[in-house]
Parts: structure tokens; C-alpha cells; sequence
């Protein structure tokens, strides 16, 4: 096993503003939560992407904001030893803040699974104690959010990222006036390819009506 960090940044972009250097290469999602973006790879346009969806890519990628600019969640795996600031971009027009970095144990040469989805969860709604196989960070879009784990509660706010390990059980709910909904990326076994990688704790929560919503947009197989 190695260490491996798992990072968010938000990254926004003002209207028509193109990045004057690419995202380095290497394991990343790039999730539009407001806005409209052109995403270059290669020389080539690779996409565009509007508000609310996902690309991955490993090499190097540069983007443009449309009309009205772009709100980018950009979550990278990246090693261990590097720098929390080597991924910040600059730029007239351009800020870039490391909302979360987490720690994680990967084993180099090893095949995963690279996943983003958002959960959108209503009010009063509950994802009863639960893991994950594998780490990942979420970060709240909308409304509020309360994490319970390993004897601690965590109060999140919208624009608020947290980290969940995937084998450590977590209670999580919305507020009774507001949804949680959240984006995620994980790094998960290959055999989860198109399957849920949520295990419930309780036998009994896992037949239980469930409020939530989930919207993958990346199962993408990478190599560390």
C-alpha cells in the first residue's frame, strides 16, 4: 500500500475566461455545478459541459468558461508527496481554493474504479448507518447536511466538502427544512462497475423505503 491524496478544488471561471495553463495529468473529475465549460484534451475539444454534469479525464486538460463563467469541482488523485498547492490555477478572472484533501492507502500498479455521482436527498430524509468500498469526498450543493461517524457529528453547510474512508459506518441526514444534496467521487474495486458500493450495517435499514436519488455520471476504470 501507498499514500495517495484524494483532493477538491473549487474552481471558478468568469465569463469567456480560458485557462492559460492546462490541469496537469493524472486521475481527475471535473463536476459543473453552475455554469457552462469547454473542455480540451489533446489539443481537440472533448467536451462541453453544461450545469450539473461530470467528465473524466487523465491527461492534459485545459478549459473555457462560457457566457456567464463556471463553478468547477475538480477532485484529483494524486501522490502522496505532492504539494496541495501544485493544482491551484491562476489567472485574471480565475480563483482556485483546495476545499479538502484526504489521505488514502491505494496499492500502486492496482486497478480501480474512479466514480462521481450525485445524491440528492429531501428533507428529513436519512442514509441509515452505512459503509462504502472504498474513500471519497463529497461536497454539499444544496441545503444542509449532519454526518454522524465514529463518535462525531459534523454540521455541513452548502459549499462545505467532508471525507468518508468507505469502511468507517456513517449515519447521515437532511435538515426537516432543507434537502442535502451532495456530489461524490470515489475510488472504489473494478468489480463495482455499474453496482452500488453501499453496504448497510443494520440488516433491517437495508429493506426500508429509501428517499434518496442518485445520478452517476463517471465509472471510469483508472491505473495508479
Amino acid at each position: 500500500m501507498a499514500k495517495y491524496q484524494l483532493r477538491l478544488y473549487d474552481d471558478r471561471l468568469g465569463a469567456k475566461i480560458a485557462l492559460t495553463q492546462p490541469y496537469a495529468a493524472l486521475n481527475r473529475v471535473l463536476y459543473v455545478a453552475d455554469g457552462m465549460a469547454t473542455v480540451k484534451s489533446g489539443g481537440e475539444t472533448a467536451a462541453t459541459l453544461s450545469s450539473n454534469s461530470a467528465w473524466y479525464n487523465a491527461s492534459e486538460t485545459t478549459v473555457s468558461a462560457g457566457a456567464d463563467g463556471v463553478h468547477i469541482l475538480r477532485y484529483e488523485l494524486v501522490d502522496g508527496a505532492a504539494s496541495d498547492g501544485d493544482s491551484l490555477i491562476t489567472g485574471a478572472g480565475v480563483s482556485s481554493v483546495l476545499l479538502y484533501q484526504a489521505e488514502v492507502d491505494l496499492n500502486p500498479g492496482d486497478d480501480y474504479l474512479m466514480r462521481c455521482d450525485r445524491v440528492d436527498i429531501p428533507p428529513s430524509g436519512i442514509a441509515y448507518t452505512h459503509t462504502h468500498q472504498g474513500p471519497g469526498i463529497r461536497c454539499l450543493l444544496k441545503g444542509g447536511f449532519t454526518v454522524e461517524t465514529q463518535g462525531h457529528k459534523t454540521t455541513i453547510d452548502a459549499g462545505e466538502a467532508w471525507f468518508e474512508a468507505g469502511p468507517d459506518p456513517v449515519l447521515a441526514y437532511a435538515p426537516p427544512d432543507r434537502p442535502g444534496n451532495f456530489s461524490r467521487v470515489m475510488v472504489l474495486p473494478r468489480n463495482l462497475l455499474g453496482k452500488s458500493s453501499i453496504t448497510y450495517v443494520n440488516a433491517d435499514d437495508a429493506t426500508k423505503p429509501k428517499l434518496q436519488r442518485y445520478t452517476v455520471f463517471i465509472d471510469e476504470f483508472i491505473t495508479i
